[in-house]
Order: structure tokens, then sequence, then C-alpha cells
């Protein structure tokens, strides 16, 4: 495979995967490496090439792409033994994880010391916006190096240009994702209230969404993954506990006392330690049902 067009991508989990996914149908070499065997060999299938480590990845593709988990699996991955840094041949990372702002600043700033530029690119929207190409994408960094694998980012969905410094984008996608996660919060809190009082849950949502309750969860969460009771918008609830308390830190170090965000930090977390890291973000609902009620947790 050609360099020039031989791109790596590492970490191809829950949202990583279908992300690599959309670059292989376009016809794209991938060259993929996680820990996971079964979501490596799942792109094998479909004929990513699979690195036995990290450093195979950089000492091959010019362009990296990163979908990790959180702040310290980045920091690792990028300038820890064996990483990004180490690579004789990537010249440009782009990173499509959540890890906040000063965590991408610091790996920018180290991986330039290596030559390599940072394209800050978090993306909003969901395992089932990566399958489709729908993601939002909010991007910083240097004008050369955005403009070099903008292409590659319009398959995976839209791009909005946030700055040209690296932990701008991150800035932004918190804060969505803060918006986000409490209009769920409290679409969670609404929706139990009204079935308590005999709502008719389609009715209620239909109300929301022809007046000024309207919000995301009204309008996409609740009627798709809710009331059918699928429960799989493919967002997990230990997630969003690390979005919203990297945007809570975020918030207050910029002076904002961030009185509601806290407020729905500590019910998502309570979410969480419950029993309910993996489970799916819109099962908050069951969450919110138990704790107005003597039942048992969720099943």
């Amino acid at each position: 495979m050609s360099d020039k067009k031989l791109i790596g991508f590492i970490g191809v989990g829950v949202m990583g995967g279908p992300m690599a996914r959309r670059l292989l149908e376009a016809g794209h070499a991938l060259l993929v490496f996680d820990r996971s065997e079964a979501a490596t060999s799942a792109l094998a299938s479909l004929g990513a090439t699979v690195a036995a480590s990290i450093k195979e990845v950089v000492d091959s593709a010019s362009v990296v792409f990163t979908s990790l988990p959180s702040p310290a699996i980045l920091t690792e991955v990028a300038l820890g033994n064996g990483g990004i840094a180490e690579g004789t041949a990537v010249k440009v990372l782009v990173d499509l994880s959540t890890v906040g702002s000063q965590t991408q600043k610091a790996v920018a700033a180290g991986l330039l010391a290596h030559d390599i530029q940072t394209v800050d690119a978090p993306v909003s929207g969901g395992a089932a916006g990566a399958a489709k190409g729908t993601l939002t994408i909010m991007v910083a960094g240097q004008a050369g190096a955005v403009a070099q694998v903008t292409p590659l980012l319009e398959r995976l969905g839209k791009i909005f240009p946030v700055g040209a410094e690296a932990g701008q984008a991150q800035l932004l996608k918190l804060l969505n994702n803060m918006l986000s996660s409490t209009a769920f919060a409290i679409t969670s809190e609404a929706y139990v209230a009204g079935i308590r009082g005999g709502l008719d849950p389609e009715i209620m949502m239909s109300v929301f969404n022809a007046g000024s309750g309207k919000n995301g969860a009204t309008m996409d969460k609740f009627p798709k993954f809710v009331l059918p009771a699928t429960y799989d918008f493919g967002f997990p609830i230990a997630s969003v506990c690390k979005d919203i308390g990297l945007a809570v830190d975020e918030c207050q170090a910029l002076g904002l006392p961030m009185w509601v965000g806290t407020t729905v930090r500590t019910l998502w977390n309570m979410a969480a330690m419950a029993d309910g890291k993996k489970r799916d973000m819109t099962e908050l609902v069951k969450y919110v049902e138990h704790w107005s009620s003597e039942d048992r947790l969720p099943d």
C-alpha cells in the first residue's frame, strides 16, 4: 500500500469502528490498531490491515486518526513509550476523542516538538451518526493540517471550523455535550412526572415538540429510543459522566459557578454508581423512575 494513500486509525471501538468503516467504504487503505481483537477483526473483514502496535501505525501512515475513551489514554498513546510522538512517518494526528482542552493542548505541544501537527476534531452524534456519516465535527488546528485532512473528515460528517488552536474544538464539544445531557436529564424528569400524572407519552412528546419545551431529547432520543423501549442510542452513561465532568471542570476554570451543570453531573453520576456505567444513556429515565418510587433498580 502506498504511504500517501494509507491512513492510520488507533481506537476502533464504539465510535472509532464505524468512522473507520466509513473511510474504508470510501476506498481508503486503513492500518488499524486497537487492544480489542474483536474490534480490529471486524474491520479486517472489510479490507483494513491490522497493526501489531501503535508504533507500526505511526511508522507507516502520515495521517493518523485517534478515537480514544479518556484523557489519560490519549496522553499515553500520543506521548508514551512507543507512542505517536515516536513515529517516523506520521505528520498529522487527527484526534476525534473527547478529552478536554487542557489534555489536547498538552498533547499538541508534545507532538509539535516532534514536528507532528494536531487537528483537534471531537465529534457529536453518537454511534448512529458515526455509521451514517452524519456526525457534527468541530475542528481546530493549523490551516495546512486542517486542509490536508478535510476531505477525510467530510466522509464522517459536517465540519465546523472553530479556530487555529488545539483545544478550542474540545471546549465547544464539551459545552454541546453538557447541553445535550442536561436536556435529557430534565426531559426524563418531566416524562416520569407526566406518566405518574396519567399523561399519554406520545401526546406529551408531541406537545413538547410543538411548544417551548422542545429540545434534542424530546425530538430525537425519547421518540426513537425511550418510547419504543429499545434504549439503544449507542452512548453509555459512563461516557456521559466523563464528558459532563470535563465540561463542568472547564467552565469552572473559566470562572463560572456552574450551579445547574454540577447538579446535572451529580444526577448522571448517581445513575452510574447505581450500576449504570455500561447502560445506554437513554436508560437514565429508568433511574429517574426508580428514584421516584420504591421499585427495584432497572432491569
